[in-house]
């Protein structure tokens, strides 16, 4: 499916509306996905910030290599969406410069920067070398529980993932219950192409990520992303030299899993 080049500016009527009185996530997921299976991304974001299903919802956005497609669709269509951007404060200064450029240019009226509390990175990495013993651990603690937190205000959550990153994506439908939380996952893209990516970015002259045209094509943070050389794979650089591969945030339990899950729509 090709991207359009041209969007609706049709507003969302209540964004903050309250989640009270939805029904089971299960159902309602299993409804979304029938009233919307053949509508296309702009469509089902659009939807998603009206359908009363989905209750109060919130972008998640790392303003990562590909994130300005999803951020420039959701300035077109709701530019007062609230985006969730988590400042691990290990990130790049070009991804902070690049946020920060992003959200003037695009006019995202709500940018909330999630951060573990100062408390927390002093009580468990006070030395700031966390990352270097426990991966999982430190994504946890400046990942993982900060978000869980910022999101225990919102009904459901849109995510850039896509089924062309992964075989455990190949069915990935544009909504998905989160287990153990009660919210919805949201995936307006999840039909898209590496291909249709590039050529809306080209298409709406959007900026990239500088690191991008530095050999940086998965972009993290800065003491567990590196380069990735020629004919490796883009998520080559992540946590390079160990077993872990999952750079999204999902949920078991409220907790962290490593690695790709099953899709857990009813």
């Amino acid at each position: 499916m090709a991207p359009p080049n041209a969007l609706p500016r049709n507003m969302p009527r209540d964004l903050h509306g309250s989640g009270a009185g939805l029904a089971p996530v299960a159902d309602r997921v299993a409804a979304l996905n029938t009233r919307y299976r053949h509508h296309g991304a702009v469509a089902v974001l659009e939807h998603a910030l009206n359908d009363p299903d989905l209750g109060r919802v919130a972008l998640v956005s790392s303003f990562g290599a590909e994130s300005v497609v999803l951020l420039h669709l959701v300035s077109v269509v709701a530019p007062q969406t609230p985006v969730l951007f988590i400042d691990t404060r290990l990130l790049f200064p070009e991804t902070l410069a690049y946020q920060r450029e992003i959200a003037e240019r695009l006019d995202l009226r709500d940018i909330r920067v999630i951060r573990a509390g100062l408390t927390d990175l002093t009580a468990a990495d006070p030395d700031g070398t966390l990352h270097q013993r426990n991966t999982d651990a430190c994504c946890d603690l400046r990942k993982t529980l900060p978000l869980d937190r910022a999101l225990a205000g919102f009904d459901a959550w849109i995510t850039g993932r896509k089924r062309y990153q992964g075989t455990s994506r190949a069915a990935l439908d544009f909504f998905e219950a989160e287990a153990g939380t009660g919210r919805i996952k949201v995936n307006p893209l999840a039909h898209w192409g590496k291909e249709d990516v590039a050529d809306y970015m080209l298409n709406n002259r959007l900026p990239r990520h500088p690191l991008v045209a530095q050999g940086y094509p998965s972009i993290g943070c800065a003491p567990c992303t590196s380069k990735v050389k020629p004919g490796e794979d883009e998520r080559a650089g992540r946590w390079r030299g160990s077993d872990k591969v999952e750079c999204g945030i999902h949920f078991i339990d409220g907790r962290m899993v490593r690695g790709p899950l099953k899709d857990t729509a009813a």
